[in-house]
Parts: C-alpha cells; sequence; structure tokens
C-alpha cells in the first residue's frame, strides 16, 4: 500500500458474507464478515450475553464526536498524519450521524469502565477507515483501533466523557423542549381558568376555595422549577475528562491535550464544555451524572403529582369528583362498554415510578467509586439516557393527549362550591372560631346548607352572611393575593 493512499468514496457497508479474522493483543477472532467491528467487540459479545439492553445508541454518537475531536487535535500537533486523521474523521462523521448504528451491538452488562464499548467504537471507525483507503479489513492497517483512533485516550476519560456529551445533547435537544411545550399548555389552561372558583382539598378533605387557574398554576410552578433544576443540574456535565487518561494523570497523553479536545467538542457540538479542573475526580467518581440524574428525578416528583391530580380529579364521570374532562382517546375496558379511562396520566405515573428506580440505581452506582476509577459506567449513562426519553416522550404524549384537551364540568364544580362546609372559614373572623365549627359541625351532622344553620344560629344575618360568603372574593387576586 502506498505510503499516502487517497481516500475514496466507498459506501457505507460489507459485501460479505461468513467470518472475517480480527486480532487484538490475546490473539484471533471470527467475527461477521457483513460488520466493521473487530476481536474485542466479539468477545464481548460472547462474554457479556446479557438481557437485552443495549449500550444506548446515543453514546455511540457521542463517542463519534470524542474521535473527531481528538483526530484534529492529533493531527494538528503533528501525530497523526493528515490522510490518516481525515479517514477517522470520515468514519467518525458517519457514527455521529447514526450511519454505522447497526455496528455498535454491545450489551449495558460489560466491563464497568466501558472499555468494550470504546473498543467498539475504535474497531469499527478503524474498519471504516481501512475500507475508505483501499486496505484490507481486520489489518489494523494502515489505521490502528488503539495507536489511531484511542490515540492520546483511555476507555476511563474517554467513556465519561462521551456520557457527558450524550447526557446534555438529549436533554438539550429532546427533554427541556418537550419540558417547555408542556409546562406552557399548563400555563394557558391556568390563564383561562383563573377566575373559575373551586373547592380546594387538602388532606384528601374539602378545604377552602381558590380558582381552578390558581391550581393548574402550581403544577405549571412545580415543572418550571424542575426545569430550571436540569439545567443546573447539567452544567456539571460540561466537565470533560478526556484527558487524563488512565488515572487522571494523563499519562501518554500530549501537554494541552485535555484543554485543546475540549474546545474542539464545544466546538463540534456548541455547547460549552470544557475540560474538568481536577481529573481525579472526574474519573474517581461520576458525581456529576448523579447530580442530573437526581434532577431527572425531581422532574418525575413534579410530573407524578400532576397527573394523578388530574385523574382523580377527572374520576367519574358520575361516580368521582369530575371535575376535569379528559380527552376520551380509546375505549377503556375489554368488558364494560363506553368506559374510558386517564390512560396519559397512568402512563406518566408509570413513567415517574420507573425515572425513580433508575436514580435509585444511578445514586448507588455513583457510590461506587474505588480509588482512581468509578467501575459502574454503564448502568449510570443508561439509566439516565432512559430517564431522559421516557421523560421527553411522556411529556409530549400528555401534552398533546391530555393537557391540550382537558375541559372543565363547570356545573359540577360550582356545585361543590355552594355545598362546601369550608366556606365557614370566612365567617370565622366575625363570629369566631368556635363559634363557626359548631355551626359547620350541625350542618354536616343533619345535612342542612351551611346559610341555613348559620342564619338560625344568630351569630349572623343574612345580608351580612351574603356579603361575608362570596366565594370570589376568597380567592385573593390571582397569584399574587392568593
Amino acid at each position: 500500500m502506498a505510503n499516502h493512499p487517497a481516500i475514496s468514496d466507498v459506501p457505507i457497508g460489507i459485501a460479505a458474507t461468513g467470518q472475517r479474522h480480527e486480532f487484538d493483543s490475546m490473539g484471533t477472532v471470527e467475527v461477521p464478515a457483513d460488520k466493521y467491528w473487530g476481536a474485542q467487540t466479539q468477545r464481548s459479545l460472547r462474554h457479556f450475553s446479557i438481557g437485552r439492553d443495549k449500550m444506548p445508541i446515543e453514546v455511540y454518537h457521542a463517542y463519534g464526536i470524542v474521535k473527531k475531536a481528538c483526530a484534529l487535535v492529533n493531527q494538528a500537533g503533528g501525530r497523526l498524519p493528515g490522510w490518516k486523521a481525515e479517514a477517522i474523521i470520515r468514519a467518525a462523521d458517519e457514527a455521529i450521524a447514526g450511519q454505522l448504528d447497526d455496528h455498535f451491538p454491545l450489551f449495558v452488562w460489560q466491563t464497568g469502565s466501558g472499555t468494550q464499548s470504546n473498543m467498539n467504537v475504535n474497531e469499527v471507525l478503524s474498519n471504516r477507515a481501512i475500507q475508505l483507503l483501499g486496505g484490507r479489513l481486520g489489518s489494523q492497517e494502515p489505521v490502528g483501533p488503539n495507536d489511531d483512533v484511542n490515540m492520546g485516550q483511555s476507555s476511563n476519560d474517554s467513556f465519561p466523557t462521551a456520557m457527558h456529551i450524550a447526557a446534555v445533547q438529549l436533554i438539550d435537544d429532546r427533554l427541556l423542549p418537550e419540558l417547555d411545550r408542556l409546562a406552557s399548555a399548563i400555563e394557558a389552561k391556568s390563564r383561562g381558568w383563573m377566575d373559575v372558583v373551586k373547592i380546594g382539598r387538602t388532606h384528601l378533605e374539602d378545604a377552602v376555595p381558590l380558582s381552578v387557574g390558581q391550581e393548574w398554576s402550581g403544577w405549571a410552578s412545580q415543572l418550571r422549577a424542575g426545569i430550571a433544576e436540569v439545567e443546573r443540574s447539567r452544567t456539571g456535565a460540561y466537565e470533560l475528562a478526556l484527558g487524563g487518561t488512565a488515572v487522571g494523570t494523563g499519562l501518554n497523553a500530549p501537554r494541552g491535550f485535555s484543554r485543546e479536545v475540549a474546545a474542539r467538542i464545544a466546538e463540534l457540538t456548541g455547547r460549552p464544555f470544557v475540560t474538568a479542573a481536577n481529573k481525579f475526580m472526574a474519573q474517581g467518581s461520576l458525581d456529576a451524572m448523579v447530580r442530573v440524574s437526581a434532577a431527572l428525578r425531581g422532574l418525575a416528583v413534579a410530573l407524578m403529582k400532576i397527573a394523578n391530580d388530574m385523574r382523580w380529579l377527572a374520576s367519574g364521570p358520575r361516580c368521582g369528583l369530575g371535575e376535569l374532562k379528559l380527552p376520551q382517546n380509546e375505549p377503556g375496558s375489554s368488558i364494560m362498554p363506553g368506559k374510558v379511562n386517564p390512560t396519559q396520566c397512568e402512563a406518566i405515573v408509570m413513567i415517574a415510578i420507573q425515572v425513580l428506580g433508575d436514580d435509585t440505581a444511578v445514586a448507588f452506582a455513583g457510590s461506587q467509586g474505588n480509588f482512581e476509577l468509578n467501575a459502574m459506567r454503564p448502568i449510570i449513562i443508561n439509566n439516565v439516557l432512559h430517564s431522559a426519553t421516557i421523560l421527553a416522550d411522556g411529556c409530549a404524549r400528555f401534552r398533546e393527549f391530555s393537557v391540550e384537551g382537558t375541559d372543565l364540568d363547570r356545573a359540577k364544580i360550582a356545585g361543590y362550591v355552594d355545598d362546601s362546609l369550608m366556606l365557614v372559614t370566612a365567617l370565622s373572623p366575625v363570629i369566631g372560631y368556635q363559634a363557626a365549627a359548631h355551626i359547620a359541625e350541625k350542618a354536616a351532622a343533619d345535612g342542612s346548607k351551611l346559610k341555613e344553620v348559620a342564619i338560625a344560629s344568630g351569630k349572623v344575618k343574612e345580608d351580612e352572611y351574603d356579603r361575608i360568603m362570596d366565594p370570589g372574593k376568597m380567592i385573593g387576586e390571582g397569584l399574587a393575593g392568593a
């Protein structure tokens, strides 16, 4: 082969059947001839074929960014010839674009450092670069997986870097936009219903009035607070471990490599990634990802509250609370004709439960750092990306098929207000707590109307009662006066 082979426009794919011989430091391994991966990937498939949980594809797309950035920096530093760097970059671009997804088959349950996924990427990009340069697949010439694609890196610093990139991109591109759309939809409902008076409930019992809009504003504020926490949490993920190599000292990485690669990654992604100030923390712990997961848990808690409130307020239609009328999306029963259920709310509750479980595992895994490495990385990135994905998708469906189409049963809401005994709270400053309590107790005991009992008590006259007991005056002036 020439010293400076040219890159050709070879389409992605290998027109071959059967097996191909690949090798690593332990010997020769047969791999499927139509795949770009090599010996270490095949060994992992053999030894860690566990369950159905594949390493999230977002990790591999992020790894493409890592490998591209490293190739650019190594080329600029004169450590990687331009023609070789260009072939690696071409292959990395294909990985980033998802064009090589079929060649990343490994399971979550593998080495805790992510070494096998790192080598999967190294092998795929090496073979694809070799193909582009007209070489023989599996030869590791003229582009080697370890010496060239992995130059200046180890799994110990590249995998957490890919974790951070994948998490930030998914949060920014999918989760935060969907959360904002859901919060905006709830805020729109809140504004439209700010003057609709309803009965509040505390301890699941009747309480004083508020407006429907005020109640919904509380839900929106929960989401906005959760969004802000996710935004704060991801700032820790902007710090990248790359350049620390095996233990954080930077051995085998050129001077300035960490800063230069972080700058390239920031340029490629449009996010403010920087090199971690302390690589020993960045590699010995996964605290930044633990904080991201905790923020996702906070969102799940808020969403569970909102979805549960909505399905309880929509219970019925005749034997429940029935204040809300949710969209009727599909039949609710295989045996009861005409039954419709709050299915979007139920899905959100299940998603929230799953996210709480994901976070519990992340927190436990985050506590398992030993000395210079936390070797629980695959489960952490799998759970964080899983939580962010189902939260994003769940919020989109919940907004589209539940929140936006929800309406009010105004007659039922007004009836609850009219029947409530807790309106007597407004009389308390006038006639005293004990007298007001006795009025409520008597009305509850004999089923009388509150007004009748109050007037009969002699503690208040009818015109005074009518002036005081105006539910519309009990809810404050919107948000500020509540």
